[in-house]
């Protein structure tokens, strides 16, 4: 069995797929409270050219000019640039990195696979807020999944975007990835991929047909673990445990409302959810994109988590069965809280190939240092 990372599917058959995270940790090098804000900026921290940028100047991807730390963020809005092509492109197929995990801990037994379920149309009305996010890597066009959160520093209007980390940033080789954009509610109508009608992927206003109803909303901050930033590679199967993200977007063209407020409803945040033992049920959401599945669809699977220790000294993970394919990455995990309502506790991160089961973080402190400086820096807008 091969591990991968339930990375983004990328166009040209290609797809990096796991992280090895080495020594940082708390307390040995990475900032406690999990923010992305002192990784060195490695060459041009900011391009001198906005219209550059949107010309084309975002495909330069030396490495020494990549933007890297958290102050590096950089994502303008490039009017039209994800229109159908783009989008359907970013539906490509996985290559798996043959991986072990070193120093297991403790973890149960691998879980029966759970033959991942369609969520029920109109999503709207019976899915959580769940999302595509679309971006560009030096691979390729390439797609993840998101869930619309709950932001305390603006109740009930929310622009707040929860996802994994290796769906924003390539991690200690790389630095954040461009023209990151989320779609709520991806074809909220099940056009299929094969449809004539699957050409209106362009980000459509607010009560529109087509895959886009709610339109892009294009992410104006992003932020991951600072383990991530620090130790992520493309190699290996460690660092799981803090493999999440983020996002702040703006409102797509024509909408005056927040994106929880064009949505309809936004997930809590869970920072002190149980052990895999106090929990009684998982449910994993996103939108599988390699085969067998097409990306055209929200699906879920539904199960008793166990333990997943990929290093002996990170944390232990989540583990469900699930037959998600790369696409999913980043889809939300849900649980019931002790206060009886579902809230967001992980999200997909790893799994094997082929697909049988998915791993996710269980969030905790570091989480919440991400999540915390991401509203906090909205606080006031």
């Amino acid at each position: 069995m091969r591990l991968v990372r339930r990375r983004p599917a990328v166009a040209a058959a290609v797809l990096i797929t796991v992280l090895a995270l080495t020594a940082t940790m708390c307390g040995s090098g990475g900032h406690q409270d999990g923010r992305a804000g002192a990784a060195p900026a490695t060459g041009t921290t900011r391009p001198a050219d906005l219209e550059q940028w949107k010309n084309g100047g975002w495909k330069d991807w030396d490495p020494r000019l990549w933007l890297r730390s958290a102050k590096d963020f950089f994502n303008p809005v490039i009017a039209g640039l994800w229109g159908p092509d783009r989008m359907r492109a970013a539906s490509g197929s996985q290559k798996a990195v043959d991986a072990k995990m070193a120093g297991q801990g403790v973890s149960d037994p691998e879980p029966a696979p759970v033959a991942a379920q369609a969520a029920t149309l109109p999503y709207r009305q019976n899915a959580a807020p769940v999302g595509k996010i679309f971006f560009d890597t030096p691979e390729g066009t390439a797609v993840c999944s998101g869930t619309v959160v709950q932001d305390p520093a603006h109740p009930g209007k929310s622009n707040l975007v929860w996802s994994a980390g290796h769906c924003v940033h390539a991690g200690r080789n790389g630095g954040w990835f461009r023209n990151i954009a989320f779609v709520p509610d991806f074809n909220d109508t099940a056009t299929p991929s094969t449809s004539s009608e699957a050409s209106d992927f362009s980000g459509a206003p607010q009560g529109a047909s087509g895959v886009a109803p709610l339109g892009t909303w294009w992410a104006d901050w992003a932020q991951t673990s600072q383990q991530w930033i620090d130790t992520g590679e493309a190699v290996g199967g460690a660092g799981a445990p803090f493999d999440f993200s983020v996002l702040h977007v703006q409102p797509a063209p024509g909408i005056t409302t927040s994106l929880e407020e064009a949505v309809g409803s936004a997930m809590p945040v869970d920072f002190d959810a149980p052990q895999p033992a106090g929990i009684a049920l998982l449910a994993a959401m996103g939108y599988p994109a390699a085969e067998p599945f097409d990306g055209t669809r929200i699906f879920g699977c539904v199960d008793r988590p166990g333990r997943l220790s990929v290093e002996s000294d990170q944390p232990t993970m989540y583990r469900i069965g699930c037959t998600m394919t790369g696409g999913s990455s980043g889809g939300g995990w849900f649980a019931r809280t002790a206060q009886g309502q579902f809230a967001l506790v992980s999200n997909t991160s790893i799994g094997p190939e082929p697909a049988a089961w998915l791993a996710g973080p269980r969030l905790g402190p570091e989480a919440r240092g991400v999540f915390e400086a991401v509203s906090g820096r909205f606080a006031g807008s």
